[in-house]
């Protein structure tokens, strides 16, 4: 049977509902550790308890801890597959963080729910079920972190969360799932064609995160003076678009050798240097500004944080944001 390390970090999928006050929070004990006895008939099953913590209180610090361990227990324990419950607000990002980060092509799987234990409906013990199947799959070698809830299997890269409370909340805008899992088995109908890795041993860098609207002046960039960061990612419009009383605002970093990353607030599509005019795409990337490849702004984000402990050359930069 396959070995496959289970991870538990918290989130709703570790909590219990609270009847009286409808509150959901952390339980004494985690309930997912009554599973462990159905998962043992897939695979041998270790488990470890790393953090218990809501997904809003995780961290890259975290998210490098997890790499870690799962680099450390492949060489030392040769595990065949890794599992890690998470709490899905930020689910996306820990997933991500550990496709470009963890270095080995066994499978990973993150996965959460939606419910907690003792709700009705509560889809935690499936989804871990599903997940620790697809660790265990042959078929999911080389693939990169997988995210698998509600039946459906997908890459760290495109997923993300699209309804606060539904159970399909994940989806892959634009790609779709790479594959379902039923009763027959796992099943993958297509495979992601580049992998990227980075080997970093620390996360120091700060990256902030903005979105892009109507009418957005300087004033942000006025006030971020005073503020120590080392990278900007902005959700701009449309193709890569921004309001013209940015542009100052924006050229002042970029001078100041601080790397400026621009994603869409679409769903789909990419960003691409097509408009000429005052704030457009093109005249933002001739003043430097690095257009990413489809990634939404939370994922923009952790790719400059682990970039930027790699290099700080803008064209290397570009290079690797349109991967």
């Amino acid at each position: 049977m396959k070995k496959i390390l289970i991870l538990h970090t918290g989130g709703t999928i570790a909590m219990k509902e609270d009847k009286a006050t409808g509150a959901v929070a952390p339980d004494k004990e985690n309930p997912l550790h009554s599973t462990t006895s159905e998962l043992s008939k897939i695979a041998t099953i270790y488990v470890e308890e790393v953090f218990q913590l809501p997904s809003p209180h995780i961290t890259p610090i975290e998210m490098l801890i997890l790499k870690d361990i799962i680099d450390k227990k492949v060489q030392e324990d040769n595990i065949d597959g890794v599992v890690i419950t998470h709490g899905t607000d930020t689910l996306e990002e820990t997933a991500y963080f550990l496709d470009l980060t963890a270095q080995s092509t066994i499978p990973i799987v993150v996965t959460g729910a939606m419910r907690s234990s003792n709700e009705l409906g509560s889809d935690g013990p499936y989804n871990l079920i599903s997940s620790v199947r697809v660790a265990a799959s042959d078929a999911a070698i080389g693939k990169g972190v997988l995210v698998v809830l509600n039946d459906e299997i997908h890459t760290a890269k495109n997923v993300t969360k699209t309804h606060t409370s539904n159970i399909a909340t994940f989806q892959s805008p634009q790609y779709g799932p790479l594959g379902i899992v039923t009763k027959r088995g796992v099943s993958f109908h297509h495979t992601p064609l580049l992998r990227e890795s980075y080997d970093i041993q620390t996360i120091n860098k700060n990256v902030l995160l903005l979105k892009a609207y109507a009418g957005m002046d300087d004033l942000i960039f006025k006030a971020m003076e005073t503020v120590s960061f080392d990278g900007l990612v902005i959700e701009a419009l449309g193709q890569g678009n921004l309001p013209p009383k940015m542009v100052n605002g924006i050229e002042s970093l970029i001078k100041r050798g601080i790397p400026v990353v621009l994603v869409s607030r679409c769903f789909n599509g990419f960003v691409s240097d097509t408009y000429g005019y005052k704030g457009g795409g093109k005249q933002l990337k001739e003043m430097g500004a690095i257009l990413s490849n489809g990634l939404n702004g939370q994922k923009a984000r952790i790719k400059l944080l682990i970039t930027l402990e790699t290099t700080n050359d803008s064209t290397r930069l570009q290079e690797l944001f349109l991967r």
